[in-house]
């Protein structure tokens, strides 16, 4: 079989001066740019490209290390991101992603583990508290738009400068082993997950379900050290050559959206509701509604919401990682784009299921080619895919955990199969909780319910041994933005215990909530309350505010807000 790597040689073959990648450099030391569309931008062709890939094998192999020795890559999404994972395959080597917003600890558990023996360094925020996690002895690179003070490093421009490239056409064993990606740890420890260049190239199965062709344009921003953007993007870049942009920040967001015009388009729940939140900061949902319903204005407001996000132009968008409500996948249907849900997991290098945009809301689609699916008893998904990991890296006990005998993965999420053979992801397995009646409660439905309301941002519902569950919520960004007060406040706690009494209608006795807690402080990676793709961590969200459980449960209100 081919795997990615011989596919960008054909590109660098047949396609030497088309352009490829197209990277903002407005952070870049001494740049000019300010960001959006200011910036300074950086194009590289292919040819221009995979001779910088090239070259910096070249160097790789000039260090003598044994073929299939682990090089790390520490950085946020940038063109050198991928550079750096084709020159470490080329090299002969394995590619071990770090997220760019762990702690020192976790990065240096990391790099010890996967005895990695060189670590490309590029972009990163707060490097200066990660640095003690780069531990002596693993050789340094840093990359484009790494920090300027990042100590015994080389840097990639002059190691390019001095390297004569590697020649001829370079090819890998399919089986070859290709990336340890170390999981996220919304559950546990992180976990090195080994995926071979077979069980990568699984993901050539979203070309044929995106219609994936050369001139598509696609943004580049969830993290690479995921494997969600290594499956959809990635992957699927290497064998398609699309253009990828790459965005600046997260304050250039929209901006780098407008800029890529991006003809295909993934992302999180969080960020769905995050745009949504913002279209209402601008014009508040009742007007839009309004002017939706007016035959004359409704098309020209789509397309000016839709253009103000920079997504005019995407005819295949899709979303995962965490359920997403149904109510804002409808949303953005009465917008003109229809969103599908995809359904995976590291271990699997996210080919499992996948829902084409349109009707298929509320399930994640039916299994991908190749794919097989069942539930267990207990009502668990497991899965066996072409795209099933090697095993967990140094950890032959928790591989004979996750993989059964027939090579069904347990995926530790709960399932229901609708009459047509679709998906419909219920929560997790562990999330499960009893409350102090003796009865389950699942969180994920109901969160996914309470985000229905276009208020709401985050939500986590919990309460184990309490006679009634309840629900922590952080309001939408442009509310926390306002810091309401007065005639505001009121309004917005009437929408909530509205919105709480529907919804407790609609839900079982023991599964109606008690209350709803407003919290002050958004959830985010930096603070520990998500992990770097935007799951919450309920185990840190519940251990740093259910201690104030009894405060709150002494305020009759159905609706408190936190001071």
């Amino acid at each position: 079989m081919k795997t990615q790597l011989d596919y960008v040689m054909e590109h660098e073959a047949h396609r030497g001066g088309e352009l490829w990648l197209t990277q903002p450099m407005g952070r870049a030391p001494g740049g000019d740019g300010v960001g959006g569309q200011g910036s300074v931008v950086k194009t590289l062709t292919f040819s221009q490209a995979i001779d910088q890939a090239r070259r910096m094998a070249a160097h790789l192999k000039s260090l003598g290390m044994p073929v299939g020795s682990r090089v790390a890559i520490f950085s946020k999404n940038t063109a050198w991101w991928l550079l750096s994972d084709l020159a470490i395959w080329m090299a002969g080597h394995v590619s071990v992603p770090i997220y760019p917003t762990l702690t020192a600890s976790s990065i240096k558990a990391i790099l010890e583990h996967s005895e990695s023996k060189v670590i490309f360094v590029g972009k990163l925020d707060g490097y200066d508290a990660m640095a003690p996690g780069l531990v002596e002895g693993v050789q340094r690179i840093a990359m484009p738009l790494a920090p300027s003070n990042v100590e015994n490093a080389k840097k990639w421009d002059d190691l390019i400068a001095q390297t004569p490239p590697l020649q001829g056409t370079i090819t890998r064993n399919p089986k070859d082993l290709a990336t340890i990606v170390y999981t996220s740890g919304s559950t546990g420890e992180p976990k090195g997950v080994m995926h071979s260049f077979e069980t990568m190239c699984a993901a050539f199965r979203f070309v044929d379900l995106a219609g994936m062709v050369p001139v598509d344009r696609l943004l580049s921003y969830l993290p690479l050290a995921h494997v969600a953007e290594r499956a959809v993007l990635e992957t699927t870049n290497f064998k398609v050559g699309y253009q990828v942009f790459f965005a600046e920040s997260l304050d250039t967001f929209v901006q780098d959206l407008q800029r890529a015009k991006p003809t295909l388009f993934g992302t999180v729940p969080r960020l769905w509701l995050k745009f949504q939140a913002g279209v209402h900061g601008k014009m508040p949902e009742k007007k839009l509604n309004r002017l939706l319903k007016i035959p004359l204005l409704n098309r020209i407001i789509k397309k000016k919401v839709l253009a103000g996000l920079g997504l005019e132009s995407v005819r295949w968008s899709v979303t995962g990682s965490a359920p997403t409500p149904p109510d804002l996948i409808r949303w953005y249907a009465e917008l003109g784009l229809k969103i599908g849900e995809v359904y995976g997991m590291t271990e699997n290098f996210a080919v499992s299921h996948a829902a084409q945009p349109g009707n298929n809301v509320g399930t994640v689609g039916l299994p991908l080619e190749g794919v097989e699916c069942k539930l267990a008893d207990t009502g668990e998904v497991l899965v066996k895919s072409p795209g099933t990991m090697l095993g967990y890296y140094k950890a032959q006990h928790l591989t004979d955990e996750m993989l059964d005998k027939e090579g069904f993965l347990h995926t530790g999420d709960r399932g229901a199969h609708d009459e047509l053979g679709r998906l419909r992801i219920t929560g997790r397995v562990k999330e499960l909780f009893k409350t102090s009646k003796g009865k389950y409660v699942a969180p994920a439905p109901i969160e996914s319910q309470l985000l229905a309301r276009a208020e709401l941002e985050q939500a986590c519902v919990t309460g184990a041994d309490m006679g009634q569950p309840f629900a922590l919520v952080v309001l939408a960004e442009h509310l926390r933005k306002n810091a309401l007060a007065g005639a505001q406040k009121e309004e917005v706690s009437r929408l909530l215990k509205l919105h709480l009494e529907q919804l407790n209608a609609k839900l079982d006795p023991h599964e109606q909530l008690e209350k709803l807690i407003v919290m002050r402080e958004e959830w985010t990676v930096d603070n520990g309350l998500l992990t770097p793709t935007l799951k919450l961590k309920r185990s840190a969200i519940e251990a740093r505010y259910l201690p104030k459980v009894t405060e709150w449960f002494s305020s009759k209100d159905a609706v408190l807000w936190v001071s």
